[in-house]
C-alpha cells in the first residue's frame, strides 16, 4: 500500500487529490510542505502529493523555492476542481453565523459569499483544520469553507454547497519521490520541470529562454526567486512541454546549459489530461 504525506489535516483538498491518486493510501497528514516533504527523503512516505499552483490563487508559496532542494524528483501531475462547502456544527443554520472560518486562500477564493454575509472571518491553516476547528468550538455562531469530505468527517451540517467563486476554480497537484525512475517513452504528450540559474553575464536570461523559442519549445510556466538576501542571480523554475529525448527540446536545453551556470531536471512525467482540455481542433 502506497504511503502518501501531505500538506494539511484528513479531509482537505490534498488528501482528496491523495486519494484520487492511490487510492486506499495510508496518509501522513503534515502541518507544512516542508514536512511533507522531508516525510519521503527520510522514507517514512513514499511519495508527497503537493499543490504547486491555483487557476484562482496563482502559485502555492513557497513550493518552488522547496522542490530543488528537496532532492525529490516529480513523476505525476494531477488536477482537482476545487470545491468549498459552508458548513456548521448539528442543527445550526446560516442565518446564525456570525464568523467563518478556513485556510486564507479559501477565504480569498468565497469572496461573494463572504460579502453577502458580511460575517467576521478567521484565518486557520488549513481548510479541513477550520472545520475540526468548527466541531471543537460547538458553537453555532461559528462556521467553516472546506472541501466537502471535511464536513463528514467532522460531524457537520452544511449550511450551503459549492460556494466557490469561480465554477472552473482548479488546484495543480504534482507527485515527489525520491527515485525518479525511468522516464516515460517520448511517443506523447510529456511535461519536463526543471531548474536553472543564469551565468553573471549581460543578457543571460533572453539568451538561455531564446533556444526554446528558436526550437519551438512550449514554455508553460516560469517562475524567479532568490535563494538569499543581496545581488545573488535569480533562480528560475521553468514547466515545458516536451521531452528532453526529444530533438528539438534536447537543442533548447544544451542552449539553455550554455548560458547557465546551473540546470536541473527536477522531472519528467505525463501532461494530465486536463491540459489537453480544448486542444482537439
Amino acid at each position: 500500500m502506497t504511503i502518501v504525506a501531505y500538506q494539511g489535516e484528513p479531509g482537505s483538498n490534498s488528501a482528496t487529490a491523495a486519494h484520487a491518486l492511490y487510492p486506499g493510501c495510508d496518509e501522513v497528514p503534515c502541518t507544512g510542505f516542508e514536512q511533507a516533504l522531508d516525510a519521503v527523503t527520510l522514507g517514512r512516505a513514499d511519495v508527497a502529493v503537493i499543490p504547486v499552483d491555483n487557476s484562482a490563487a496563482g502559485r502555492v508559496a513557497d513550493v518552488h523555492h522547496l522542490l530543488p532542494e528537496s532532492g525529490l524528483f516529480i513523476v505525476a501531475e494531477y488536477f482537482l476542481a476545487i470545491r468549498f462547502d459552508l458548513m456548521g456544527v448539528p442543527g445550526a443554520s446560516i442565518d446564525q453565523v456570525e464568523c467563518v472560518r478556513s485556510h486564507v486562500h479559501a477565504l480569498g477564493q468565497c469572496r461573494k459569499l463572504l460579502r453577502e454575509g458580511g460575517w467576521r472571518t478567521h484565518v486557520s491553516d488549513d481548510t479541513a483544520g477550520s472545520a475540526r476547528e468548527v466541531a471543537e468550538l460547538g458553537d453555532s455562531r461559528h462556521a467553516a469553507l472546506a472541501p466537502p469530505a471535511a464536513a463528514e468527517l467532522y460531524g457537520l451540517d452544511v449550511l450551503r454547497a459549492e460556494v466557490e467563486d469561480d465554477p472552473e476554480n482548479t488546484t495543480r497537484f504534482v507527485v515527489l519521490t525520491r527515485d525518479a525512475g525511468p522516464w516515460p517513452e517520448a511517443d506523447g504528450t510529456t511535461m519536463t520541470s526543471l531548474f536553472f540559474c543564469v551565468r553573471n553575464i549581460p543578457s543571460a536570461l533572453f539568451k538561455a529562454l531564446g533556444g526554446f523559442a528558436t526550437s519551438g519549445v512550449n514554455l508553460t510556466k516560469i517562475e524567479s526567486y532568490q535563494l538569499s538576501a543581496g545581488l545573488s542571480p535569480s533562480r528560475f523554475y521553468v514547466e515545458i512541454e516536451g521531452h528532453p529525448d526529444e530533438p528539438h527540446v534536447a537543442l533548447a536545453l544544451n542552449e539553455l546549459r550554455f548560458f547557465s551556470s546551473e540546470v536541473r531536471i527536477l522531472g519528467v512525467y505525463p501532461a494530465h489530461a486536463h491540459r489537453l482540455r480544448g486542444r482537439a481542433g
